[in-house]
């Protein structure tokens, strides 16, 4: 088992500042690799106060406000023009990215890219991607993926 000091959250396994100990191949082939985890030292300690306090910067304020935000979101289709094929296929694919862009676009609110949670998207049509807003709130988005012009 490898001891790791999360810097991203983890869908199922913890939040940025969380130690935790996993199997050691789940840390060497996937945490470690994309950035998702540091390992844990004594003196990481000290890094697991800055990662708590920047996840607290970035977090919505309070419970009652990503409430509201999330109830937006759940409100209408949020609708994403991306380059695609005669056959419908994308040029590349959908990025969180370019799911917090539409979201601004569409007057919403501001997101935290880190904060969606996205399946491939390569093709044309109604997709869902997951906004985690806070700890206790997430939100349903709906995406109508359009082909640009």
């Amino acid at each position: 088992m490898a001891k790791l000091i999360l810097t991203q959250e983890v869908t199922g396994l913890g939040t940025s500042g969380d130690i935790v100990e996993v199997k050691n191949g789940y840390a060497r082939n996937y945490l470690l690799p994309r950035g998702f985890a540091l390992l844990w030292t004594k003196g990481g300690e000290k890094q697991v106060e800055q990662l708590r306090a920047a996840r607290e910067a970035r977090a919505v304020a309070s419970l009652e406000e990503a409430q509201a935000l999330a109830a937006k979101l759940q409100e209408a289709p949020i609708s994403l023009s991306v380059k695609a094929g005669e056959s419908g296929r994308l040029f590349g694919k959908v990025k969180a990215s370019d799911v917090v862009a539409a979201v601004e676009a569409a007057g919403l609110g501001t997101l935290d890219k880190r904060s969606v949670e996205l399946d491939d998207v390569k093709s044309l049509g109604t997709h869902e991607a997951t906004v985690r807003l806070h700890s206790d709130v997430s939100a349903t988005i709906k995406l109508n993926v359009i082909a640009a012009k």
